[in-house]
């Protein structure tokens, strides 16, 4: 019989759930069994292992295109890698650079003829390469990358070089130690003329290991965390590479120099490269969220096994999640995380969709690589608070390495930085929003203009993220009254969140009109960035409420979709908790209202408590991975 928290799994793990469960399977092994160790050889050594391991077991076809070598299962990808976080998340990391960021730029950057000559090598770990994007000087403004890539037509070769310190490539996985060759993003030069970034294949080091003529790497050695990843530094001087090697999917030169692409735009093109791309961004966003739920789970089976305080006449100690303050601190995030999944779940449905068309709509992939943005800044940045939150849940036990929480938290202190800062993801959500009916708008009053933003906006969320119809039928059932039980009403919620996204999108965009007829473009929309990053982070908060909404109505158990709507309930009202100030501010809540929305997050937790083992039960993390002695009091060796 199926139990209700295998009900709550099965709805979790959506499309690839499947897949979760062979990789489950595959995870229980000793090797994949969590260990933590500050020493970098140690770690890195075990990461290496574990490798050849999955790649022996074909764990890497799925990344690649069909016709290049692979199964071409996008989706299947990204659900193995954050798996892979449940057990080291450095190993998530190398996993991720290997056969995700330096597999992935051959896979859509490359044509045929890297195709042939390196996927197979990449699958099987005979070629081992790394990502080589940020330097020094560049990390989030890509298009202005230092490194330099000249083609000189008497040899047919382009010369790799960083003209600069800054052009250095810094914080490369892979490139300390085990990378053979970079998949280097340099400015390509020809007849003079700089034709913006492009890819290339640089080989690094000779079959020894030792750095080839021009190549000087160097290593990274420790930091916060991810101590399995040998991150490094790559300097070139005037390295010359066959013209063969760049990846001219979008961009080739000619063995005259003469420069052609099929996209003429250079905006364009450089967009259009990088769109490729988004699955890592992806798979990091993932990946987080499941090192937190790692995380909850730990903390909460903790909660439920120790006590603290004796409750009045009785000698026996309280457990401490029966506390309130116990049951606030964990259960929101929990509610969070089970949101997060929910949307992660459609974002990879959405991707690996687009990745089967041949020429996929236009508006579609930029919705879609704007939400992608989004939801890894949500879900890095709920990975901070809420492993941060389970350790000091947890006291001194949560500060000792054996049960897990320390390591978590300093391997996933980076995600908030890297595929992106988070703070510049946020913004590229609210610029999107803007810029997807900018020429719509001209010639409107500014009132027709605001009516038209908001109105359009809300359509193009709702038509993109595929909940319209659930939404509507939400909507149609809301409960605006005053009373405190009209806040479990979903279509309440949904409107609740809705006019916070809506009203904040188009005020940004009136101020911005404002500002234009008096500021430079930059100045204009610098002056709004802190409403610019409000807009764009209830935007995010919407969509993932919506997700959550169309997850419980596909539930099939009346069970599991009750419990799925208490947490909902939660999420929901945790959301405008956060944001309270702004609701008052701007008259969407009242006092007695936004009194009642912390008396309905108390409810919430209440009637959650009984369900608290059965929630992180459903996170689906087998018992080998969860590892924390913490929860085996029974191992506490007699002193």
């Amino acid at each position: 019989m199926t139990t209700t928290a295998e009900h709550l799994r099965y709805a979790l793990d959506g499309r690839w759930r499947e897949v979760k469960d062979r990789i489950r399977q595959e995870l229980s092994v000793d090797l994949f069994k969590p260990h933590y160790t500050p020493d970098t050889a140690v770690a890195r050594a075990k990461v290496t292992e574990q490798m050849k391991y999955m790649a022996s077991r074909g764990a890497a076809e799925d990344a690649f295109a069909k016709g290049h070598g692979g199964n071409g299962d996008a989706g299947a990808t990204i659900a193995r890698i954050e798996m892979l976080a449940m057990s080291d998340l450095s190993l998530m990391v190398k996993a991720g650079v290997q056969w995700g960021l330096f597999g992935g730029a051959i896979d859509n950057l490359g044509t045929e003829r890297h195709h042939e000559a390196y996927v197979r090598k990449a699958i099987d770990l005979d070629l081992v390469g790394c990502f080589g994007m940020t330097e020094t000087g560049h990390g989030s403004d890509v298009q202005s990358l230092e490194t330099t890539a000249t083609y000189d037509p008497a040899t047919r070769e382009f010369v790799i070089d960083s003209p600069t310190p800054t052009a250095r490539k810094d914080y490369i996985g892979g490139a300390a130690e085990s990378a053979q060759v970079s998949a280097v993003f340099a400015q390509l030069i020809t007849g003079g003329e700089s034709q913006g970034v492009h890819c290339f294949m640089v080989p690094l080091r000779d079959e020894y290991g030792n750095d080839l003529p021009g190549i000087r790497t160097s290593d990274c050695h420790y930091k916060g965390g991810l101590p399995g990843v040998d991150n490094g530094r790559i300097q070139f001087d005037h390295v010359r590479i066959p013209r063969e090697n760049l990846l001219n999917r979008y961009g080739d030169v000619a063995e005259d120099g003469t420069y052609t692409s099929p996209i003429d735009n250079p905006n364009r093109r450089f967009f259009t490269m990088l769109g490729t791309l988004i699955r890592g961004r992806v798979t990091v966003g993932g990946s987080a969220a499941a090192a937190a739920r790692v995380a909850l789970d730990i903390a909460t089976r903790y909660a439920l096994q120790r006590r603290q305080f004796e409750a009045p006449k009785t000698d026996d100690e309280v457990l401490i999640m029966d506390y309130l303050v116990h049951q606030r601190r964990l259960l929101p995030l929990i509610a969070k995380s089970y949101a997060l999944q929910f949307a992660q779940n459609e974002l990879v449905s959405d991707l690996h969709d687009l990745q089967d068309v041949e020429e996929p709509d236009g508006e579609v992939q930029r919705e879609l690589e704007a939400r992608a943005a989004g939801l890894k800044a949500a879900a890095t940045w709920h990975a901070t608070h809420a492993i941060q939150e389970c350790r000091e849940a947890c006291g001194g036990a949560g500060y000792l390495a054996e049960n897990r929480l320390i390591a978590l938290k300093a391997d996933t202190d980076v995600f908030t930085t890297f595929e992106g800062d988070n703070h510049v993801l946020t913004q590229l959500v609210a610029k999107h929003l803007l810029t997807e009916y900018a020429d719509d708008i001209k010639g409107m009053s500014p009132f027709e203009w605001v009516k038209f933003a908001t109105s359009t906006a809300r359509e193009r969320v709702r038509r993109s993220t595929g909940t319209e119809t659930i939404l509507q039928s939400l909507l149609d059932t809301r409960q605006d009254n005053e009373e405190a039980g009209s806040l479990f009403n979903r279509g309440t919620q949904a409107k609740m969140m809705e006019d916070r996204a809506d009203y904040l999108l188009s005020t940004v965009a009136r101020r911005l009109q404002a500002n234009s007829k008096e500021m430079s473009a930059f100045e204009a929309f610098n002056s709004v960035q802190d409403h610019v990053l409000h807009a764009a982070s209830a935007h995010i908060d919407r969509i993932v409420f919506e997700s959550f909404a169309a997850g419980i109505d596909a539930c099939p158990d009346p069970e599991a979709r009750e419990i799925f709507g208490l947490v909902c309930d939660l999420y929901a009202l945790s959301v405008i908790d956060a944001d309270k100030a702004w609701y008052i501010e701007h008259r969407f809540l009242s006092m007695d209202r936004a009194k009642a929305v912390t008396a309905g997050i108390n409810d919430r937790c209440r009637k959650l408590r009984p369900y608290a083992e059965v929630l992180v039960d459903g996170f689906g993390i087998p018992e080998q991975l969860r590892y924390a002695e913490m929860l085996h009091p029974e191992r506490i060796p007699d002193i």
